[in-house]
Parts: C-alpha cells; sequence; structure tokens
C-alpha cells in the first residue's frame, strides 16, 4: 500500500529518484510491465460471428429439409431454402458489425498526453509510454494517466467522480498515511482517471493499465457475466417448442402417407419436409432483426446507441432502473442555491454588489477561489467555479468591483485547518468549513456595521448551517478582516468578521422529475445508487421523486451488514443508496434480478461499470462517460439525458408488441398451412400445396406483411402498461389461442375453395388453395398490426403494409395469369368465376376477425 509508504520509500521501492528514469530504464521497464492501457476483450471474427448466427434448432432443422430435398431431386427447393438462410445469417452478421462500428466512432480519437521528468528533464508523452517510475507532473486542467503516489503539492486538488461517484474534489497532501483507508480516503495517491481541478504537483507512477484502481475494476467487468435477453430467451423457448411440434406432426403425416395412403418411402419423406417448410417461418430472424435494425437507426436520431440489437426489446420490459446520481441525474455541476448574511435568508437573485454586505461576500468568493474560466474552457473545483459564475453574475455591471478585488498572497487551502485566506490591498478574506470560521470570528457584519458575535449570533449561524446540511446542501463560510500587510500567515487566520453563508449543490437534471414520474406510471422503479452521503443524495431523490415517505435509504456500509434475508424484505422500499462501492452496485443488481425483474443500470464513471455489465441493460453516458462504461454498457446516450431512457423504454415496448404481432401473423399462417396439408393427408387427399407454392409462401407472402407489421409506428399508450414478466413467453396461453383462431378461419376458408377445385381436377384444386391461402394471409396482414380494428387504428396509417399487400397481390396474379409461369409454379388456369370464388374465401377471415375485434374492443 503505497498510499502507507513515505516518499522515501516509494521512491526506492520503485526503483527510481525525482530526476526521473532514464530512456534505457524506460525501455527496459516497458518490455517488464508492458504498455500503460486497460486490455480488451478479444471480439469475435466476421467469420465466427456468422457461423455463431446458426446455433438456432430451426436453422437445423430447415438445414436438413435443404439437405432431403437435394436428395430427392427437388434442388430449386433446396436451393431457395439454402438462400433463405444464408441471407438470414448475412443479415445478422451486418447488423452486429454496424453496431460494433458505432461504438468504435465514440472512442477518443486521439490519445491523451502527459508530462513527465525523465534525467531532469520535462518532456510530453502518450499517456500508453508511461511505465512504473516515472515522475509525472500535473496542474489543473490534466488527467491524472496511472496510479501514483503524490510526491509534490501546492494547492492540489483532484476530482475522482469517475471512480468514486464523488463530485467535490479532494485536496491532495504529500504525508503518509499510516491507517487502512478506502481509495476515496487516499489524500496522498493520484488515481488514473480522475481530473486535476486545482494547483500543481508531481507523483511517482507506481501502477499501470490493468493494476491501477481503474484496471481492477475493468477486471470485474469479465466476473459479470452477459445476460440473455428476455426476447432471446422467448424466442429460444419458441424454437424449442415449434421445433418439437413441428418434428411430431411431419412424423404423423409421415406415417399417415407410408402406412394408410401406401406412398413410397421418398414421397412421403419429400410431403413430410414439405410440411416442416410450410411449419417454419424461416423469415422469423430476418424479421427480427430488421425491425430491431430500424429500431436502433430510431433511437439513434433520439441520442441512444445501441451495442446489442436484441436490448432495443429488453427495454420494454425494464421493471427497475438503478441510476448513478452525479451528472446522470443531476447536472455534475454545483450551484449556489441560497446565501445567509446574519437574520436575511437571500436568493441567488437577490444579491446586489452595491450592497456592502453582499460586496463583501462576493469579493470573498472572487479571491479564495483558483478556479478560471476562459471563454468555454472551465478549469477548476466544482464549486470554486460555481462561485466564479455567482460573482461573474451579479458584477457584470459593476465596473469599480474588479479594480479592488485584487489579490496579493494566498494562504492554500488545508484539508486539517478547513480554511483558505487570501490578502489583497486592504483586506484578508477567509473562505472554509462554517463551524471552523465561526471559531475564528470576534465580530459580524451587519448592515455594512461590525458588531461583537454574541452568542445569540452564533446559535442563529449555527442552526441555519444545520438546516442547510439536512438538506443535503454543501456549506461554505465566509470571513474577512482589514490588513496591511504582504504575506498572509495562520496567525492572521483570527479575529475575523462573519459575513455570512452560500449553500450550494449538484443541482437535478431539468428532465429528471418529468422522466421519473414517467418511470412510475410505466410500473418502472427507480433507485438511486451513489458514491455521495446519504442526505444528500436523499435530498436530491425527494426532489426528483425517487424517494417518497415511507421509503428508506441506506449507506454502502449498513448493506455490507444485512443479510440476503434482510435485503429481500426491504429491497422494494430503499429507493436510495448512499456511500456504495462497484461491489455494493452488482450486489444491488443482482438482488432485484434473483426476484425476476429486469434491470437498468446508468452511469458514466468507471466505478458503475462492473453493475452496468451485470445488469440487463447497461446505460452509459456517452459525453461524460467513461471509455470502460461505455464498453461495459448495452445502451449509450449521447447526449446524457436520463429522459431518453423513458423513450427508449417507449420503443422496446412498441418493438416488442409489433415482433409479437409479427409472429402472430407468420405462425397463424403457417399454422393454416399446416391444417391444410394434414387434412387432405387424413383424408387421403392430393397434396393442395406444392414445395414451390409453399416457398412463395415463405419468401413474399410471409417476409413483406410481417415486416409491415414490425414497421408499425410506435405509440405512448404502452406507458400505462406495466412491465411484462420477462418470463412471460411469447406464445403464451392467450396468443396460441388467437393462432389456432384465425389460422383455422383461414384454413377453413382455403379447403372449401381446394374443394371446389377439385370438382374440376386436383391442380386447380391446388390453384385455388395456393391462391386463396395466399391472398387470405396477404389481408391478414392488416389484422396483425394491432389488437384494435382497423376503424380504430386506420388502413392507410401503415403505408408499409399497404405497399407489402400490394407488391404480394401484383406477384401473385403475374403467376396466376402469365401463362409463361404456370409451368415454372405448377399452376392451372382458372376461370373469371373461379377467381371471384377466390376472392371472397380470401377476404371472410378477415371481415370475421375484424368483426370480432369490434366488438370485443
Amino acid at each position: 500500500m503505497y498510499y502507507q509508504k513515505n516518499i522515501e520509500q516509494t521512491l526506492k521501492e520503485c526503483q527510481t529518484s525525482k530526476q526521473g528514469l532514464s530512456p534505457e530504464e524506460v525501455d527496459k521497464r516497458h518490455l517488464q510491465f508492458g504498455k500503460n492501457e486497460l486490455d480488451e476483450k478479444k471480439k469475435d471474427s466476421p467469420l465466427m460471428i456468422f457461423l455463431k448466427q446458426f446455433k438456432d434448432l430451426l436453422v437445423i432443422i430447415l438445414i436438413i429439409a435443404a439437405i432431403v430435398s437435394g436428395i430427392s431431386g427437388q434442388l430449386e427447393s433446396a436451393l431457395v431454402i439454402v438462400v433463405v438462410i444464408f441471407v438470414n445469417a448475412v443479415l445478422g452478421t451486418v447488423q452486429t458489425l454496424k453496431a460494433e462500428k458505432s461504438l468504435e466512432s465514440l472512442k477518443k480519437l486521439s490519445i491523451p498526453q502527459v508530462k513527465v521528468i525523465r534525467q531532469g528533464q520535462l518532456q510530453e508523452i502518450d499517456s500508453t509510454d508511461l511505465t512504473i517510475g516515472d515522475i509525472v507532473q500535473i496542474e489543473a486542467g490534466d488527467i491524472v494517466s496511472g496510479d501514483g503516489r503524490i510526491i509534490e503539492s501546492s494547492s492540489l486538488q483532484i476530482n475522482e467522480s469517475a471512480l468514486t461517484g464523488e463530485v467535490e474534489s479532494v485536496d491532495k497532501i504529500t504525508d503518509t498515511i499510516h491507517q487502512d483507508v478506502v481509495v476515496g480516503d487516499q489524500k496522498n495517491m493520484a488515481f488514473s482517471g480522475s481530473l486535476v481541478t486545482n494547483g500543481t504537483g508531481r507523483y511517482v507512477v507506481t501502477s499501470i493499465g490493468m493494476q491501477t484502481e481503474i484496471g481492477k475494476i475493468a477486471s470485474m467487468l469479465n466476473e459479470a457475466k452477459e445476460r440473455k435477453t428476455p426476447l432471446q430467451k422467448s424466442l429460444d423457448e419458441f424454437s424449442g417448442k415449434l421445433s418439437i411440434a413441428i418434428m411430431f406432426i411431419c412424423a404423423i403425416v409421415l406415417a399417415l402417407n407410408l402406412f394408410l395412403a401406401k406412398q413410397s418411402l421418398l414421397d412421403s419423406l419429400m410431403i413430410a419436409v414439405a410440411l416442416a417448410v410450410a411449419a417454419i417461418p424461416e423469415a422469423l430472424s430476418s424479421i427480427v432483426t430488421i425491425v430491431l435494425s430500424m429500431s436502433t437507426q430510431k433511437m439513434v436520431k433520439e441520442n441512444a446507441i445501441i451495442k446489442n440489437l436484441n436490448s432495443v426489446e429488453s427495454l420494454g420490459c425494464v421493471s427497475v432502473i438503478c441510476s448513478d446520481k452525479t451528472g446522470t441525474l443531476t447536472q455534475n455541476k454545483m450551484t449556489p442555491q441560497t446565501i445567509y448574511v446574519y437574520n436575511q435568508l437571500l436568493e441567488i437573485k437577490d444579491l446586489d454588489s452595491h450592497n456592502h454586505d453582499h460586496n463583501v461576500l462576493l469579493k470573498a468568493c472572487l479571491l479564495c477561489n483558483n478556479s478560471v474560466i476562459n471563454g468555454e474552457q472551465r478549469i477548476g473545483d466544482p464549486t470554486e467555479l460555481a462561485l466564479i459564475d455567482l460573482v461573474n453574475t451579479h458584477t457584470q455591471n459593476d465596473t469599480s468591483f474588479k479594480n479592488t478585488a485584487i489579490r496579493k498572497s494566498e494562504l492554500p487551502f488545508d484539508s486539517d485547518r478547513k480554511l483558505m485566506s487570501i490578502s489583497s490591498l486592504n483586506h484578508i478574506y477567509t473562505k472554509g468549513a462554517p463551524d471552523v470560521i465561526l471559531q475564528r470570528c470576534s465580530t459580524i457584519l451587519i448592515n455594512g456595521h461590525k458588531e461583537i458575535l454574541s452568542k445569540r449570533h452564533m446559535d442563529a449561524i449555527v442552526a441555519k448551517n444545520q438546516e442547510y446540511a439536512n438538506e443535503g446542501l454543501r456549506v461554505l463560510g465566509f470571513a474577512y478582516k482589514d490588513y496591511k500587510g504582504t504575506q498572509v500567515t495562520l496567525d492572521d487566520e483570527h479575529d475575523l468578521t462573519f459575513i455570512g453563508l452560500i449553500s450550494l449543490m449538484d443541482p437535478p437534471r431539468e428532465e429528471s422529475g418529468d422522466a421519473v414520474a414517467k418511470c412510475k406510471m410505466a410500473g418502472i422503479k427507480p433507485i438511486m445508487i451513489t458514491g455521495d452521503h446519504v442526505v444528500t443524495a436523499r435530498s436530491i431523490a425527494k426532489k426528483i421523486g425517487i424517494y417518497e415517505d415511507g421509503d428508506l435509504s441506506i449507506e454502502g456500509q449498513q448493506l455490507e451488514k444485512m443479510s440476503e434475508t434482510e435485503l429481500d424484505e426491504k429491497l422494494t422500499r430503499i429507493s436510495v443508496y448512499a456511500r456504495v462501492a462497484p461491489e455494493h452496485k452488482i450486489r444491488i443488481v443482482k438482488a432485484w434480478q434473483k426476484r425476476g425483474d429486469i434491470v437498468a443500470m446508468t452511469g458514466d464513471g468507471v466505478n458503475d461499470a462492473p453493475a452496468l455489465k451485470q445488469s440487463d441493460i447497461g446505460v452509459a453516458m456517452g459525453i461524460t462517460g467513461t471509455e470502460v462504461s461505455k464498453d461495459a454498457a448495452s445502451m449509450i446516450l449521447t447526449d446524457d439525458n436520463f429522459s431518453t431512457i423513458v423513450k427508449a423504454v417507449i420503443t422496446g415496448r412498441n418493438v416488442y408488441r409489433n415482433i409479437k404481432n409479427s409472429i402472430n401473423y407468420l405462425l397463424s399462417g403457417n399454422f393454416a398451412g399446416i391444417i391444410c396439408v394434414f387434412i387432405a393427408s387424413l383424408l387421403l387427399l392430393p397434396t393442395p400445396f406444392f414445395p414451390v407454392h409453399l416457398l412463395f409462401m415463405n419468401l413474399i407472402t410471409d417476409s413483406l406483411p410481417a415486416i409491415a407489421i414490425g414497421m408499425e409506428a410506435s405509440r405512448n399508450d404502452v406507458l400505462k402498461e406495466k412491465p411484462r414478466n420477462s418470463n412471460d413467453s411469447i406464445l403464451n396461453k392467450q396468443t396460441l389461442s388467437q393462432i389456432s383462431y384465425e389460422g383455422i378461419i383461414i384454413a377453413l376458408c382455403t379447403m372449401c375453395a381446394y374443394l371446389m377445385g377439385l370438382k374440376g381436377d386436383p391442380l386447380t384444386a391446388s390453384t385455388m388453395a395456393f391462391a386463396t391461402i395466399c391472398l387470405a394471409r396477404l389481408l391478414h396482414g392488416f389484422n396483425c398490426r394491432s389488437d384494435q380494428p382497423l376503424t380504430k387504428i386506420g388502413l392507410f396509417s401503415n403505408r408499409a403494409s399497404i405497399g407489402a399487400f400490394i407488391i404480394g397481390f401484383t406477384l401473385l396474379h403475374i403467376i396466376l395469369f402469365i401463362p409463361f409461369m404456370h409451368s415454372l409454379f405448377m399452376i392451372h388456369t382458372i376461370s373469371f368465376t373461379q377467381l371471384l370464388c377466390i376472392y371472397g374465401f380470401a377476404l371472410l377471415p378477415t371481415i370475421i376477425i375484424q368483426a370480432r375485434k369490434m366488438l370485443t374492443k
């Protein structure tokens, strides 16, 4: 533990000196320790991604069907099946590679530079070339690279919010810390990824790459396994059940044709294979991929990048959102809230630089400050930057103010004495902890006059300070006194005049409250998880609606002491977790997942990364988020806006609804075809469909309307629904009932047309059955757009559905009426009367289904 070693011991152990390393030693250490970079998880090659597309039971059945078709001489059938499988695999591969490319575009275009001392010379190098024993020089605005023991510090403050989650900067020291402390209290160490907000300093690099604190967290990501999305689970379960059902039905049909119809083994096998091709929705994986892909493109426009296509749908059943506070729900920017001068509580807008008391307070804010604002560049501690903003806002029209606000000497802030003092032309101004300031004051400024600081005055100030603290605000005290010297000393920080208090906080984002309200309306439990103090966290949570009466707020230490049973009992009532470590976040996520909930975790810091990966949906911030958090997340918000998650939930729920409607369409149509083939086999009638008919149905009447259904517009009314259970199957009782009902109606109407055609010859019967089922399924595409009737959703509200119907209708009639197509598709010329029969029987299922919806909805 280098924080427990003194500077000399650290330099000796790292085999270096304050003059730095020699080039030869640097080369040697590069070979020994490697580069200063985090290990990246090895990505699958495009070929491996392509091969993984075939890991599906339905695809394997289709491959077997293609082999049987090829052996039996049906080469065109085998070729079409193989083409469909290949196209699906290519689509899945392309989408995966595109998602990876989108993520890569988010990474930094250049490697950060660091200033190091090597052989006594200051030089700038790539951060990746840093090695153990290097002496690094830092100043305000720099990003720390590599972990190290601080050996020089001049008013050095470092913001470690990316690592600890706390927005306030840490005052860094060079003294040895003897007791065991957590990372956040190792004040003599600098940690990789942190931002220097004030002062200057130097540190000796003690660890690089995966050995840094960031690296340790990154290694935890490998232990957090990625989970399958609810849609993947549902489709896996669906594929398994459908495969078993298909094999069972095919076995029965094979047996009927072999033993009852006395057909040859090859002919019987071909009928069974044709039935399998008819039953399997080959287009399903393509349709799911296309719908998810279109949704991801839509979400990019809404400031959300999805890394995994299936994650879109997972958002639809999120029931818990565990959100980091800093930078996610809040602005990550300290802002003054109220000002207290004796017996007077001021709003920020009430400040007046021409008022003597206010003028003195503003000068204290300006002078006791080391931050810098230069145009868009803001360097310094967030609290001090907030005070500069306060001064600039209220003195922009006061030309005399800054002429008299001149710094001469500084007594830097010290974490032990908790004060900072500055001497000006005629005064000393002091800023610090209110309780310490009060102890140093003997008078108080009231309406331009200095009065003796009585117990009554002190009690009022202490009460106000406590009130602010209870509200989770950070409070600073200010004091001053007359001074004619040149260099302020510790002895000068006495007999001060108390000026007032300023309360500050990292305020909630304006849109956070509305987003939280929408989450609750959608049945989603929002939870705040932060490294900040519990009072501050609870205060913010109350403001935005996460914390309500009856809820609990606990700290990480309390969580550690809880047993699994106790945590499970209190879990639903805990809305705020404060002072938590990365392992606490993972435990919270796992506790909710154990209950069967789908958990989204938002965050931007390195400390959030393990929980982002453990959660079902990890949501990282694109602007303020660290690269580690982005790599671990499933979704990245390019605007860092919490409300974007709500839009994503709406999209996710609509995606699931559209995919489910597409599956209803595919299965009800396929079920109709199965029933027709099964009835014909049972009644020993000629087959109603030839393999080429089934392939046309799969490629045209399956794909086009199903894709159009997947493009149905999103509706905000899904937020009024409760999140569905992740264990709910796509094929629940209600869905199976609907598929069976609609499939039977289409099959009965098709068989009626078939029997009418059978009065002539088998080829005419087959032609009428094929035309009827194709047209009925094209019309059925309108039924499956919604559970509402067309009179409510509008026939023309989805132009893709109209287009799909027109294309399918046109292609079908080209086959029916162009003689050249007849031999290719095994079609018989039909009369005008037969065509009218086809139209009537094809339209009847839609009339029945729409009438039922109008009566029940």
